[in-house]
Order: C-alpha cells, then sequence, then structure tokens
C-alpha cells in the first residue's frame, strides 16, 4: 500500500531510500507518480510541515527499476513565503535518473479569486479499467478507474479527451495528502496511446503539476477525476494537459506533460 511505502523511507547521510516492489513498475520503470513522491519525501524533510507544495516540476531522464530507489534534496533558496527546492533520484553510480524541483509557498492575502468550475460528465457509458497481471501495468492493481469519455489505450479511438473517474487503493481510514495527490494526477496514460490499436510504449519526460487545494487532508481517497487533454502531437512526442479534481468536485491540481509515444 503507498502509505506503507512512504512511511518506509530511510535516511542515510541526507540521502533517502525507499525499497519500491515490483508491483509499483511501469514497464521498465517505477510508476512515474512514485519516483516524484521519493522525491517529495526527500524534499519535505527540508521544509516545515505547515507550508504546502505549489509547484513541482519534474525530468525523467532514465528508467528507475524497481527495488532500492534513492533520493537526495537541497534547498536552492528560501525567500519569506516561497522555498525552491531540488531533488534527484539517483542510480548507483550517482548519476541522476530523475530530477525535480519544488517549490512550497506559505499562503498569502490577496484579492484575486478564481477557481476552475467542474463540467459535468455523463458516465452512463463508462468503461471500467481492469488490471491484468501481465498485460496491464503493474501499479495500476492500486487503483480503481473508469473512463467516463475518451478511449482505453490501444482501443484506436482517436478522441483528444481522457475524462478518468479514479480511485486509490492504501489503509482503511487514509484520507488524501501530497504524495497522494501526485499518484492520482500521473495514473493516466498518454492519451495518444487511445490512438493505437496495437500495444506500443509511451512515456513522460516532463511533467509539471500545480497543487490549488491546502485541505487534501480533508478528503477521501475515492471518488477522484482526471481530464486529460491531448493538445499537439507530432514525430513521436505529444503535449497533454489536464485538471485533477477532488471528491468535493473542486480542482486539486493542474498537470502538463511532454511524453514519447514509440508507436
Amino acid at each position: 500500500m503507498w502509505s506503507e511505502l512512504m512511511e518506509s523511507a530511510v535516511e542515510t547521510d541526507g540521502v533517502w531510500c525507499v525499497d519500491v516492489p515490483g508491483q509499483w513498475s511501469q514497464g521498465r520503470s517505477v510508476f512515474g507518480g512514485l519516483q516524484a513522491a521519493i522525491g517529495w519525501i526527500a524534499m519535505r524533510a527540508l521544509v516545515p510541515a505547515e507550508v504546502p507544495l505549489r509547484s513541482l516540476q519534474v525530468t525523467f531522464m532514465a528508467p528507475v527499476p524497481t527495488g532500492p530507489v534513492r533520493a537526495r534534496a537541497q534547498v536552492l533558496r528560501a525567500g519569506r513565503s516561497a522555498t525552491h527546492v531540488e531533488a534527484r533520484l539517483i542510480g548507483d553510480a550517482q548519476q541522476p535518473l530523475c530530477t525535480m524541483i519544488g517549490i512550497f509557498g506559505a499562503q498569502r492575502p490577496s484579492q484575486v479569486v478564481l477557481r476552475p468550475q467542474q463540467p459535468v460528465v455523463d458516465d452512463a457509458g463508462a468503461i471500467p479499467f481492469r488490471f491484468v497481471p501481465g498485460m496491464t501495468p503493474d501499479f495500476t492493481r492500486y487503483f480503481s478507474a473508469r473512463w467516463l469519455r475518451g478511449g482505453l489505450p490501444f482501443s484506436g479511438e482517436a478522441s483528444t479527451e481522457s475524462i478518468v473517474e479514479l480511485s486509490m487503493h492504501d489503509r482503511e481510514g487514509v484520507n488524501a495528502s501530497e504524495s497522494h495527490l501526485l499518484a492520482l494526477a500521473d495514473y493516466i496514460p498518454p492519451i495518444a496511446l487511445s490512438h493505437l490499436r496495437t500495444p506500443a510504449a509511451g512515456s513522460s519526460m516532463t511533467w509539471m503539476l500545480e497543487f490549488l487545494n491546502d485541505d487534501l487532508h480533508t478528503l477521501p481517497l475515492q471518488g477522484w477525476r482526471m481530464d486529460g487533454r491531448l493538445d499537439a502531437a507530432l514525430n513521436g512526442y505529444t503535449s497533454q494537459g489536464g485538471i485533477l479534481w477532488g471528491p468535493d468536485g473542486r480542482a486539486a491540481a493542474l498537470s502538463r506533460q511532454n511524453m514519447v509515444v514509440f508507436g
């Protein structure tokens, strides 16, 4: 379970290590949301718990194998309200496998308030996604998902949308946290994969996530929704954005990903 993974992190001489089981793999690499969460653990240790994460920028540089995954973080700048922290997942030879910069910021007074409004989506034709060992990504066993709009990967549906109803499995009674949000927001695959009729690989190169809700801890892990949008695809690279909606219907995060699709 996710909570056990997060709690198992061990720090030695400034390096945090999580032993990731094979069930959290995504092809040749650890699930991207978990990579970001392990970096988040290292960053969180350097920032007061009461200061929320506002933005996370991630670059996936090389496959991160399951097993011991190590992260090192450093504060780049600590201002009056915002703190910039860099984290790296490092391999056995200390080479960077994934880099990220998190911006943690205290609340500021402002007269400007604009909240995205969640559109209503008919779920009458929803398509459930089922975990099938050996056929679907291993990490998907920890989620329940229904495609409300758009096609499943390799369905041959040339849609530019994927609207997915999403829940995450964890210990009973556990509510959402920043790390859970990283997992939920990275669940949906490249939308371009739904255009294909035969299996092909796809992965993220960069990912930016902006947090919009300071009260994640009040929300359960059931009843989330990710509205994904494919904006461009050319020469094997795609650009997609999305909004992660909480069970309360409020926007929890804005997502932006540059991906590569081999097919």
